[in-house]
């Protein structure tokens, strides 16, 4: 039995959204060529819930001194990202596809650049920065007195950098209420297995040691990521106490039968008989609960 009560109304609205969302990916996916699509659909409940119910956020005014941070330091699944600002309308897929990754006006690329694309707050790409620059944002909310809050979303293999730990470490000295850490644990890296690569095994039990306030939930159901967010303490950055970590169990290419699981589709190409295939798959999976 859940603890909190969850609007179901909102929670089979935010699905719906999920599903919308899946299926511009991969066509977007599929019109870029090569793509990270495992990753990017194991996330899409924690990006959808966020950027259209849970965070104080207005595409279209990126740059209000009031909204919350958002960092995607799993940066190569960007495009899921990309996604969710077009059809929050800051742009048309048309214009993502004609400034994707050209040499001319890169607004958009396999990894976000701020510098091009205003509703990203950091540019990203080499594994491990995104939690020490949250980090550093969270500090600065507190030094400013200000009460918006910063998300970072992680891989699980992205723990394997060091960068991490050092972060963790420091987050939790400063008592960083401010900070909520979102890691998308969906069990695979590039080449494989996560736990065969570095095994990170008890996850919650290492995060609590090192002083974080650690939540387990199925991040790809939106019924338990609602709660997770919903239930999340003020965001005071004066008060101190411990930051927020939520390991958030995924599947990779979640949605996708072809894909689910497989580390080969942490990055590849779509056909455009995957791509019928893949959007099928994604209609007949529209909510489990």
């Amino acid at each position: 039995m859940h603890k909190y009560n969850v609007d179901i109304e909102l929670v089979k609205e935010l699905e719906d959204k999920c599903v919308k969302i899946r299926k511009d990916l991969i066509g977007f996916g599929y019109h870029i060529g090569q793509a990270h699509m495992g990753g990017e659909l194991s996330v899409i409940e924690f990006c959808v819930a966020l950027y259209y119910k849970y965070m104080n956020y207005d595409v279209m005014q990126p740059k209000w001194e009031g909204r919350d941070r958002l960092v995607l330091s799993k940066a190569h699944c960007s495009q899921a990202l990309y996604t969710i600002f077009a059809d929050l309308g800051a742009y048309t897929m048309d214009y993502i596809l004609e400034n994707f990754e050209t040499l001319d006006s890169a607004v958009f690329g396999f990894h976000s650049n701020r510098l091009y694309c205003p509703q990203i707050e950091v540019s990203a790409g080499s594994l491990g920065h995104g939690l020490p620059i949250a980090l550093g944002l969270a500090l600065g909310a507190r030094k400013q007195k200000k009460n918006w809050r910063t998300f970072v979303i992680t891989g699980d293999g992205e723990l394997n950098e060091g960068s991490n730990w050092e972060a963790l470490m420091a987050a939790a000295h400063y008592q960083l209420g401010n900070l909520v850490c979102i890691c998308d644990r969906n069990g695979i890296q590039m080449t494989g297995l996560s736990r065969e690569i570095m095994d990170m095994d008890p996850l919650d039990e290492k995060i609590k040691a090192f002083g974080w306030d650690v939540k387990v939930v199925n991040g790809n159901n939106m019924y338990e990521v609602c709660e997770v967010l919903q239930n999340l303490p003020p965001s005071e950055p004066e008060y101190r106490r411990k930051p927020v970590f939520i390991i958030a169990n995924t599947i990779k290419g979640k949605g996708v039968d072809f894909m689910e699981g497989s580390y080969k589709w942490h990055s590849g190409v779509i056909s455009k008989e995957q791509l019928n295939q893949a959007q099928l798959s994604v209609d007949t999976h529209k909510r489990i609960r």
